[in-house]
């Protein structure tokens, strides 16, 4: 299991020996079945996820109603949500997953043994929110119809891993409008 988050992280820097036998020794890679809740509203969370294997849904609850805000899948980061207060979204696993741990303690202790994991982390880091700057940006001025075009091409595995009721909550819309746009695009 520790495997790929040695391979991903060697796309970036070099990987000594001493540094994958400490994350092969660190017990930051974790499995959790799917309907496990990583999080839960109203907990305080310190821990970050790193997905390896699987599929995630960030989602809260208004009105009743599940709103889905995301999905990660492999080789994506959770951010942490909660900074010492209790959180408002939930973290469902939505299959079985596999996926790297951290926490303030674990990221301290490594840092101070392996620098060149805090710059690693620095770069993918920036790299993911400006990635998630663009792609909020694009998604708040798109339509339905485009936002679900853009989704078909950019995550088309979703479209077999996650139920279309909670893909229609990620786009802002009804299963019954995400149903209309669906056949009018297959025409």
């Amino acid at each position: 299991m520790e495997d790929e988050i040695i391979k991903y992280i060697s796309n970036y820097t070099e990987v000594s020996p001493e540094l994958e036998t400490a994350i092969r020794q660190s017990g930051m890679i974790r499995q959790y079945p799917k309907g496990h809740f990583l999080l839960e509203a109203g907990q305080i969370s310190i821990e970050c996820f790193f997905v390896l294997k699987g599929c995630v849904r960030r989602f809260y609850i208004k009105d009743t109603e599940e709103r889905t805000t995301d999905f990660y899948t492999e080789m994506q980061a959770i951010p942490g949500i909660s900074k010492g207060t209790p959180n408002e979204y939930y973290l469902e696993c939505l299959e079985d997953i596999i996926a790297a741990v951290g926490n303030p303690e674990l990221e301290s202790d490594m840092f101070q043994k392996f620098p060149i994991l805090e710059s690693f982390s620095r770069v993918i880091g920036e790299s993911m929110m400006t990635t998630y700057v663009e792609e909020f940006s694009e998604f708040k001025m798109a339509s339905p119809e485009e936002r679900y075009l853009k989704l078909l091409e950019s995550r088309p595995d979703l479209f077999q891993r996650v139920p279309l009721n909670q893909i229609a909550s990620y786009l802002g819309i009804k299963p019954e409008s995400l149903s209309r746009i669906r056949k009018r695009i297959m025409k």
